[in-house]
């Protein structure tokens, strides 16, 4: 029996394959399940590092643990490999994407101008001139998560930007950052049909997605259908628009719920862009690993 917020049993078994093995030589993990699970409590209940309950074992190790992940992109690629061939029994697979303002605690302020560079470049953040994808809106102090789910309300990719972003700036990220792995042949990187709302209601992304074979259910804004009323024949046909498909839009808000369930994701602890999207990769993994185990006990 695991305790709360740990990993369980079942989970393990579903985990530990994806997980870095031991060098051949030089100094070996600590347990990789007890570590996990430290990493795991902090991000669901959003203590502070130095408080994480002895069970765990020191907790520099914990967050060591978590920092190098991140930088080189281990979390990312668990997250990945999760998602394997999740996409087969879906005929027609759909995603959904959306974003949500985050509230950066003060703790989040105050990083160095000058960032670690990463092992490698598998994070998504927004414009150079925000490294650390923190703003000012009328929410407060914050950063903005951009995110990409399925129907199953299962994230599939993410990106940053500061809290004053428009949703269409962290949309190219968003999309580049789909992947669906597969045992045989490449990636699939391309959804069937695409649900947003009215803020991805914009030129520029329905016409990438026409190109690209992506059916849009996105509905118009009411000044773009005004305005092309108002051009008469030169204002174009409207855009098509189907409004039962548009009612499971509902499913990545969920994923977003999903998230929030872990307070270190509600609330932005992390000074670096790096750490809180391992953070929110972090809480992708245990969300995706929930899911998968479930299905498993309803098939057996």
């Amino acid at each position: 029996m695991s305790a709360r917020f740990e990993l369980t049993d079942a989970e393990w078994v579903l985990l530990q394959p994806l997980l870095p093995q031991n060098p051949p030589r030089g100094h070996r993990w600590n347990d990789h399940r007890t570590v996990i699970s430290g990493i795991l409590f902090r991000e669901r209940t959003g203590v502070p590092w130095r408080d994480l309950p002895p069970r765990f074992g020191n907790w520099q190790t914990i967050y060591q643990r978590k920092r190098r992940w991140a930088l080189d992109g281990t979390w990312q690629h668990i997250a990945e490999r999760l998602r394997l061939d999740t996409d087969i029994d879906d005929p027609e697979w759909t995603l959904g994407i959306d974003s949500t303002v985050v509230r950066a605690h003060q703790h989040a302020a105050g990083a160095r101008h000058q960032p670690p560079r990463p092992v490698k470049t598998l994070t998504a953040t927004g414009p150079a001139t925000e490294p650390e994808a923190l703003g000012r809106s009328r929410g407060g102090f914050g950063t903005k998560l951009h995110l990409a789910a399925d129907l199953h309300s299962r994230p599939i990719s993410r990106s940053l930007t500061a809290g004053q972003r428009h949703d269409r700036i962290g949309y190219d990220t968003v999309m580049a950052g789909i992947r669906i792995p597969r045992r045989r042949g490449r990636p699939r990187t391309r959804p069937t049909r695409l649900l947003a709302d009215k803020a991805y209601s914009v030129a520029a992304i329905r016409t990438g997605l026409r190109r690209r074979g992506i059916t849009a259910t996105i509905p118009e804004r009411r000044d773009q259908r005004k305005n092309r009323l108002n051009r008469g024949s030169r204002g174009g046909r409207p855009p098509r628009f189907d409004a039962d498909r548009y009612r499971q839009r509902n499913t990545v808000e969920r994923a977003v719920n999903k998230l929030k369930q872990f307070r270190a994701v509600a609330t932005r602890y992390d000074k670096r862009a790096f750490m809180y999207l391992a953070t929110v990769d972090i809480a992708t993994i245990k969300i995706w690993l929930r899911d998968l185990t479930k299905d498993q006990q309803h098939t057996t």
